[in-house]
This record gives C-alpha cells, structure tokens and sequence, in this order.
C-alpha cells in the first residue's frame, strides 16, 4: 500500500512536470478565472470577452490584436469532460439579436476554451514562427468564493458572526425571532432543522436584494443537487453547552460536513488551479444601497481576496500548485455614468480593495483596479440643466422598454467621502443620493470583424493576458 501511494504520487509528480513542460515550450495554457458578487456581470464579461477575442476590431488596447500578432482565434472543447461548457453561443445569442437582453446569471462552475494563433514578437517569431496559446476560462458564482472564509471558521464563531449581522438588518428580524424561541439544545428534530435552515436562506435572499454581499454559506442561495441534502440543513445558532445528540450538535457537525464535503473540493478541483484572476464588483449599485451595503461589500472582498494565494509561478507550480500572479478588480456597469466620471469610480474600486492590493502586491502579484462595461447599453449625452452642463447616460429601460436618461449624481473625487461613513456605520449618505437604473442591452448590429461595444475591455484583456501573448 505505501508502495502504491509512493508509485501513485511520483507519477502524478511526473505528469504535472510533463505538463509544465509542455505548457512552457509547446501550447502554453492561461487559466482565467472570472468570479464576482450577484449581479457584477460575470456572464455578459466572458461571453464579451470570447466574441471580441473572436472578432478583434474593438480591441485596440489589447497590443497582440493591435499590431495583428493575434492571427486567428478559434473555441474548442475544453480540457474538463465533467465541468459544463459555458454557454457562449446562446448568451452571445442574447446579447446581440434582435430583441437584446442579459443572459442568466452563474449558478454553477462552467468553462469554455478558446485558442488563439499567435506570431511571437522579436527574433523567436521569425525562427518558431506562430503558436497555439490556449486560453480556459473558468466561471463561477462569487457566493461560492466566499465561503473560503469558513474554512478558517468553526460553528461557533461564524454563528456568532452570522447571528450579529441578522440582529441589526430588518431582514433578520424573522429568523432572530425564529431562533429565540427553538430549543437548540433539544434533540434533533428534522423538521425544526428544516424551518430554521429555511428560514436562513430566506434572510440570505432577502439581504442579498438589499444589496449586502456578504451571504454565507453561499450554497443556499445557489444549492444546485445539494438542495435539501443534511449539508445545506443547518443555520447560525446561539452559544450553547450543545449535549450529545441535540439540534446544535448536529447543526455543528453539518456545519463541518459542508466545509470538508462541499467547499474544499470546490477550492481542489477548480479555484487552485487559477493563475489569472478577475473579479467584477457592482460597486455602483452597493453605493445607491447606501453606507451599509458599501461596507459589506468592503468587508466581502477581503474576505474573498483572503482565499487568493497571489504571487508569481514558477517552473514547478504544477506539481506545487499554481499561485495566482495577476488579479485585476474591475467596477463593472461603468455605462451607467458619463466618461467624466470613470476615473472617480476607478479610485473607488481600488480604496475598496487597497488592503487586499497590498497584500498581493507584496506576495510579488501584480493587481490593477480599473472600470469596465463589458457590453456597452447606453450612449452618451451632455444637456443643459439650469444653466450648467450636465453630462447623462442614456438606454432603454429594462422594467418598461422605455427610452431614459440618467444621472446618478456625481461620485466623490475622494472616495474616503464614501468609505468612511460607511466604515463608522452610517445609515445614508448626508451629501449625495445616487441613483441607479436597469438598462437593458442596445439593439445593435455588429460589423464584420468586430465584437460587441464595450467600455476597457481591451485594457482589462492586455493586462490579464497581455504578457502571455507575447
């Protein structure tokens, strides 16, 4: 038996090195991952992404598509027979046809491949000649990164976390309600367990369309075949002796079961074998949530960027385990203001995650915080208000069809006008009230050789894969 596992792990040491090798001087592989909160835009990004990959016209920040080195771009089966493919053609179908709308949101790990021929730069070009870069991206739902978190956390003290969160939210008041008159340390009772983790995953709901971010155990809000399984029927309870056999020891123990059963396999199979990494942030509509939901959202992407192992590979990270080298956090829905103000919302999205960036940083990452509209739904327009020039976005509602202009209010040029209220537990903002829209796509008519319309998605797209294609 010890034999066998020495024979078993010197031969998985040797493929992963077979690996590496060909990796490094054949067809060299870039492993995307792309995550975000609910709603950050996670599918209309990679479904953008490939079509403009595919078509390279809108893609002039992007230096291999700029100076033509990009000389064909083709999808193909990806390499994991048991993941989903991500559904390009029907989302893209979406998108872009006739009557345009958002594609479904991520509610499970997809991946799709995407190959691109490339004339290396410099002497090597003339002498190799082009090569196969093959670029796996991998989507999957941010609440399921978040439970990284737990890993560090007993029952206890996520319960304690959990519980203290639910007693200052209005929608926590049922559950805090419904746990105040359970008796936890009772035997287990499949039905009480069932109510109260029901009751959880109602408050989750409730306060993710509140606008908070950090709803853990992000698989009951996204179950999947777990649903109704013992692993999702738990939920936060108060501190108790919790005797043998009782609904608190139970709790606890599924609590376990989750982690080791449930978010460590997700973390093995898919999330440590990313070596590029985005993550999108609707940084806008946390803000028109107000100071709370900004707050959580901070606190959330610590959380997450917690579960990073950042830092720059080496020859050996497939036998020791890719590190990721380059994180771009990117503030989507940048459509939704006028140009003058990207710059502001850019200096927001790096204050939000500047202890996080300064962690990677110093593990030998490099990070960039930018402001991305994936697919472009409005156009731009400056009207006359009183005298002053005021710079507007408009589209076409997404709730009625109709025709509107926007202006959420101007963003502060120091986002600390934002990030500090909300640290100290402000209720509202006392100087601004930003407003936010659901626009839908624009119907538009994509030309031959083009992508659909974006805001930086060249930009984001050179610096996660730029040096790669080289």
């Amino acid at each position: 038996m010890v034999i066998g596992r020495v024979a078993d792990g010197l031969g998985r040491g040797v493929e992963g090195l077979s690996q590496a090798v060909s990796e490094t001087f054949f067809e060299p592989v870039i492993r995307l991952g792309v995550t975000g909160l609910a709603r950050s835009g996670k599918t209309v990004f990679i479904t953008s992404l490939v079509a403009n990959l595919l078509d390279r016209g809108r893609m002039p920040g992007l230096e291999a598509a700029q100076s033509g080195r990009i000389e064909a771009a083709y999808l193909q089966p990806q390499p994991d027979d048991t993941v989903p493919r991500f559904a390009f053609e029907d989302h893209l179908a979406a998108m872009t046809g006739p009557t345009p709308y958002w594609p479904d949101s991520t509610r499970s790990v997809s991946e799709l491949r995407l190959s691109l021929r490339v004339r290396p730069t410099g002497l090597l070009g003339g002498v190799t000649g082009p090569r196969t870069v093959h670029l796996d991206i991998v989507d999957y739902p941010g609440e399921w990164l978040l439970d990284l978190a737990l890993l560090e956390q007993d029952f206890a003290a996520w319960s304690e976390a959990a519980l203290a969160a639910a007693r200052t939210r209005p929608e926590g008041t049922a559950y805090v309600a419904l746990v105040e008159r359970t008796a936890t340390d009772d035997k287990l009772d499949e039905p009480t367990a069932t109510a109260l983790a029901r009751g959880w995953t109602d408050y989750l709901q409730a306060t993710r369309d509140a606008g908070y971010s950090d709803c853990t155990p992000g698989r009951f809000l996204l179950p999947g075949d777990l649903e109704g399984s013992p692993a999702l029927t738990f939920a936060p309870l108060p501190a108790s002796a919790a005797p043998r056999g009782s609904l608190a020891r139970e709790f606890a123990r599924r609590y376990e079961a989750y982690k080791s059963q449930v978010v460590k396999p997700f973390f093995r199979n898919h999330f440590a074998r990313i070596d590029r990494q985005i993550v999108l942030v609707d940084a806008l509509g946390a803000i028109h949530s107000g100071p709370p939901a900004l707050e959580d959202l901070r606190r959330a992407l610590a959380g997450i960027l917690g579960a990073f192992r950042p830092g720059r590979n080496s020859f050996l990270t497939a036998i020791l385990g890719k590190r990721v080298d380059r994180i771009l956090f990117a503030a989507t829905k940048a459509d939704h203001l006028h140009h003058e103000q990207h710059a502001r919302l850019a200096a927001i999205m790096e204050a939000l995650v500047s202890e996080a960036r300064r962690r990677a940083d110093f593990s030998g990452a490099e990070t960039q915080a930018m402001a991305i509209a994936a697919l472009r739904a409005t156009v731009e327009e400056t009207r006359r208000v009183n005298g002053d020039d005021l710079g507007v976005v408009r589209g076409v509602l997404e709730e009625t069809g109709k025709q509107a202009a926007l202006h959420p209010g101007d963003l502060p040029a120091d986002p600390a006008a934002l990030l500090t209220p909300a640290r100290d537990g402000a209720e509202a903002w006392l100087d601004g009230d930003y407003g936010v829209m659901r626009f839908a796509p624009a119907p538009s008519s994509l030309r031959p050789g083009e992508g659909p319309p974006h805001i930086r998605l060249d930009r984001a797209a050179e610096f996660l894969l730029g040096d790669r294609l080289r």
